[in-house]
């Protein structure tokens, strides 16, 4: 294993200090979220769904993934988040200008099958920018890459209301994000 510290380390170890050293009663909030919802979004940076949802600590469960998507193991976490911490409410939240939309399951495979460096896009085409170092595991990854936004959030969504696990009096509401703008756009 590699342990190097980096200035990003030292950061973010600097700013989880000045977090902790005014803590005050967080630690006394409840396991459960209090407003009673979960959102299964993007990882993007971009995304704050603290703030985009007007949430605070210890209001909601925020699932997060590559492209927000209703994988196993998202619903996984929504099926806990409901059956042992009392989520009433879903919320599926895909966005605009995801890099979800940018490849193809093929291309990621191939990608890997010959480096594990990051690779560089211009705009059309993925290409690695070393050739070493690579595995064929990555044909077997589901990587739920995604051609049609808005679909996508209706896949996601109906996915989860038809899993078995998903009580059917739960409500799961499909959005977009939208990355430009900041508003949350309806997906019926």
């Amino acid at each position: 294993m590699v342990d190097r510290h980096s200035q990003i380390h030292d950061e973010v170890v600097a700013a989880n200090a000045a977090y902790a050293a005014d803590f005050g009663d967080k630690g006394a909030l409840a396991l459960p979220p209090a407003r009673g919802f979960a959102i299964l979004t993007c990882m993007d940076a971009r995304l704050d769904p603290a703030k985009y949802a007007g949430l605070a600590e210890g209001d909601a469960h925020v699932i997060r993934n590559a492209g927000g998507r209703a994988s196993d193991d998202a619903i996984r976490s929504l099926v806990i988040s409901h059956k042992l911490l009392g989520t009433k409410e879903w919320f599926v939240i895909h966005h605009t200008d995801c890099g979800m939309e940018l490849f193809d399951g093929p291309t990621m495979a191939t990608l890997l099958e010959t480096s594990l460096a990051t690779a560089q896009f211009d705009g059309k085409t993925w290409r690695n920018t070393e050739n070493a170092g690579g595995s064929k595991e990555g044909w077997h990854v589901a990587w739920l890459t995604f051609k049609d936004l808005a679909q996508s959030v209706r896949d996601d969504v109906a996915r989860i209301r038809e899993h078995p696990l998903t009580p059917k009096d739960i409500p799961v509401h499909g959005f977009i994000y939208d990355v430009k703008t900041g508003r949350l756009i309806a997906v019926t």
